[in-house]
């Protein structure tokens, strides 16, 4: 399996809800960090996805560009977040590192303009008739 495979599937089996999946893809001392939020390591990121489909946060990924050069895979990426009738879309550059068929950095950045954009957007069309 190659390490753009790896990032590829890790990415389908969350936007297909399917979280046991994708945690088998990390390694048990994955870092993963996201644009100014706190760094999740190891089995705290298991119990992050885990807690996003208990709550009934969903997940989806348009892949735009996917590009790897040994263990490191860059996307480029669209990333959906929803709840409900509420939906956020926006753009996310992400880093990974696979060793052994497994991820073990995970780094995502996006815009935070962005986020709190689409967020607020998808909070007014959620709250419109449908």
């Amino acid at each position: 399996m190659t390490a753009e495979s790896v990032v590829r599937d890790l990415l389908d089996h969350l936007s297909a809800g399917e979280v046991e999946e994708a945690i088998e893809l990390l390694d048990v001392d994955v870092e993963w960090r996201n644009t100014f939020l706190p760094t999740f390591r190891g089995p705290q990121v298991a119990k992050a996805l885990r807690d996003m489909v208990a709550r009934g946060i969903g997940f989806e990924v348009e892949h735009r560009h996917v590009a790897a050069t040994g263990d490191v895979v860059l996307t480029d990426r669209t990333d959906v977040l929803s709840y409900g009738r509420w939906r956020s879309e926006f753009w996310v550059r992400g880093t990974f590192e696979v060793r052994d068929g497994k991820v073990v950095v995970w780094d995502d950045a996006f815009s935070w303009v962005d986020a709190i954009g689409s967020g607020v957007l998808g909070l007014v069309k959620g709250i419109l008739p449908a």
